[in-house]
């Protein structure tokens, strides 16, 4: 005999047994009170709409409409009694509604369902946080073109597999990501625009006999046009995917970025030092200070990725239309969106706060024969050797280098004529780290002056 008071197959969590079970389970109002605000405008605008259409009278639209508002009012001020009986933000302001005005809060259902409902809520809190993702790029990319514009012309190790490689300047390193931050501003923007299509008058799945003007709630909501198909309006959730697709390629960007930062601030590299707001120290080595929020940032693609690959296969077996397993899609992308906003904003703080060490970056990007690749090219340039002879010669005068424990530009002409006799003392004016990166003037080089273009060329852009 089963003890409806006590179910031993879960225990002590769900002491009221499987009714206790059914309404855990099926509840979302938890999480899903985050769309409040949402869900209020929606509706708002679906009154509106039914009384311009003559489905109910403009006096009970009015008294939804301002209903509503106390609703709203009640739950930014925290005075709202969430009801996880009521399951759903829905259900929990449309009760409360009943409270305020009474019986005309019982039309407010009229031609819609909470399957096109939900997904207009959820629409319109995606299509906010692209707004402030945004905003929030914006904001970096500018905090990075200054950086840029300030080292325009310091020179730095530019590195291949963590290897010095040839000089660049700090400008174009930061250039660099700004050309990052711009493709995923670009995505973000993309995706605003493809996902503002409004799901409102859907409906259960099949549209609605009332006489509604979805073209209207989709203008007073913001969206472009109402969703052409019922059937996809309410079981598309391709808006919440492509964001989280978009946040983990822009989470993934900010990750190598806070590594670059990592490794600079270390006492091996002493490229840039972080803000104190931005580090911590050890709890038993006073000489530490960490670079805290870089680790963090760089930790967030783990669960900004692992809620795209969830709601990706929470999505990727149902049938048309709604099934209730995409009550499963908001969580995910809650704590994705607020992952990388902190993530972004973090990010913009430390680039804004950290000051670039001019002299470790210049003494840093003449080693490791960085010019090795500028000899080669006047070998072919000046000499007239073709590049795979200029690279061997290059080679071997790398090893002589090496082993005299010197760099390039402390060879003497002797030496260098030893490899190769045509060699001249011309050959000193491109082994210098700033006539290195002065010379890559080729559209997108590392040279001062396209870097300065650059960041002309954004600043225009930005606005």
């Amino acid at each position: 005999m089963t003890d409806k008071t006590s179910n031993k197959m879960w225990g002590g969590r769900f002491a009221a047994g499987p009714d206790a079970i059914m309404e855990a389970i099926n509840a979302s109002i938890d999480f899903d009170k985050r769309l409040a605000a949402q869900d209020i405008a929606g509706s708002r605008a679906h009154a509106a709409m039914l009384a311009a259409t003559g489905i109910v009278s403009d006096s009970d639209a009015d008294a939804m409409r301002e209903g509503l508002l106390t609703v709203l009012s009640e739950i930014e001020s925290g005075e709202f009694p969430f009801s996880k009986a009521l399951e759903d933000i829905h259900m929990n302001v449309e009760a409360r509604l009943k409270e305020v005005i009474g019986e005309p809060a019982g039309r407010l259902h009229t031609g819609r369902s909470r399957n096109d409902q939900v997904a207009t809520d959820f629409k319109l809190w995606v299509r906010d946080q692209l707004d402030a993702c945004d905003a929030a790029l914006v904001a970096l990319m500018k905090t990075c073109l200054a950086q840029a514009e300030a080292g325009a012309d310091w020179v730095m190790p530019g590195f291949t597999h963590l290897q010095v490689a040839q000089p660049v300047t700090w400008g174009h390193h930061m250039m660099a990501y700004v050309e990052m931050f711009g493709r995923d501003l670009s995505r973000v923007r993309d995706a605003r625009a493809r996902m503002n299509e409004c799901p409102l008058g859907a409906a259960a799945l099949a549209g609605t006999s009332f006489p509604i003007d979805r073209d209207m709630t989709a203008k007073e909501l913001g969206f472009d046009r109402p969703a052409a198909n019922s059937l996809d309006a309410v079981s598309d959730r391709d808006f919440a995917l492509e964001f989280l697709s978009v946040a983990s390629i822009c989470a993934m960007h900010l990750s190598r970025m806070a590594e670059e930062l990592v490794i600079w601030s270390s006492a091996q590299f002493r490229f840039v030092s972080l803000s104190d707001r931005f580090s911590t120290g050890s709890s038993i080595m006073p000489q530490k200070k960490n670079p805290d929020a870089a680790e963090l940032i760089r930790a967030k693609i783990g669960r900004i990725f692992g809620a795209n690959v969830a709601l990706t296969l929470v999505m990727k077996g149902l049938p048309l239309a709604y099934s209730k397993d995409m009550q499963e899609d908001k969580e995910q992308v809650f704590d994705a969106a607020d992952n990388l906003m902190l993530a972004l904003a973090a990010m913009d703080g430390m680039v804004r706060d950290m000051t670039a060490n001019k002299e470790a970056l210049e003494a840093a990007a003449g080693a490791g024969f960085s010019t090795a690749t500028d000899l080669a090219d006047w070998l072919v340039r000046v000499l007239g050797l073709p590049f795979r002879d200029a690279h061997h010669v290059t080679g071997a005068l790398v090893a002589k280098a090496e082993a005299k424990g010197c760099d390039l530009p402390e060879l003497s002409l002797e030496e260098m004529q030893s490899v190769h006799g045509e060699i001249d003392e011309t050959v000193y004016d491109v082994l210098g780290v700033h006539n290195s990166v002065a010379s890559r003037m080729s559209y997108g080089g590392t040279a001062p002056e396209q870097v300065r273009m650059q960041v002309g060329r954004w600043k225009e852009i930005l606005g």
